[in-house]
């Protein structure tokens, strides 16, 4: 079924929040050059760039009935997302990056290698305790936790990526943190 050529933006999004999908093709067809010329500006790679409309388009779908128009233009928040995807991307890739130059670094000869060995035992050991105190949490403090430190995210998006209000996100991170602290205090 094609739907009108001249039919709006805001009639489009009506029609794709009760799930009409070809409204969605439409829409998709119409923006996708612009969303994809956003994440390719943001990450200068056309593969990640193209991940990243597709994650936007998949996105867009599936948060369609949650959208607010006194928020602004469907494209506007179309475009939000798409931007804030390819940041989400680039922050992965360059602390993935950052990982990499660091691993290495590490397993760069050293000059005295007996030194080196301790650290690397006392590195992943402080690891192992990390992990089995993060194991600990409830899941959403878990999650809160490991989208702000382990991916950069910060509490704004993580919101936004979960669907949750800012002051929750706030609180799973704080009462989470709160409880890692009690539990590594002495082990640390």
């Amino acid at each position: 079924m094609s739907l009108e050529p001249s039919i709006s933006d805001a009639e489009l999004f009506g029609r794709i929040q009760q799930g009409d999908s070809a409204a969605f093709a439409q829409f998709y067809d119409r923006h996708a050059p612009l969303l994809f010329a956003i994440a390719l500006k943001i990450l200068g790679q056309q593969s990640d760039a193209e991940d990243v409309l597709q994650e936007s388009a998949v996105l867009i779908w599936e948060r369609a009935p949650r959208y607010d128009p006194g928020g602004g233009q469907p494209l506007a928040w179309a475009v939000t997302l798409t931007r804030n995807r390819a940041i989400d991307r680039l922050r992965a890739l360059r602390r993935r990056t950052e990982l990499l130059a660091e691993a290495s670094a590490e397993e760069s000869p050293a000059a005295d290698p007996a030194p080196a060995a301790p650290r690397a035992t006392i590195a992943r050991e402080t690891g192992e305790t990390v992990q089995t105190a993060l194991a600990t949490l409830s899941s959403e403090q878990q999650q809160a936790i490991e989208l702000a430190f382990f991916h950069g995210l910060t509490q704004q998006e993580i919101a936004q990526r979960l669907g949750v209000p800012l002051g929750t996100v706030k609180a799973r991170i704080r009462r989470g943190m709160m409880t890692l602290r009690d539990l590594l205090e002495g082990h640390l």
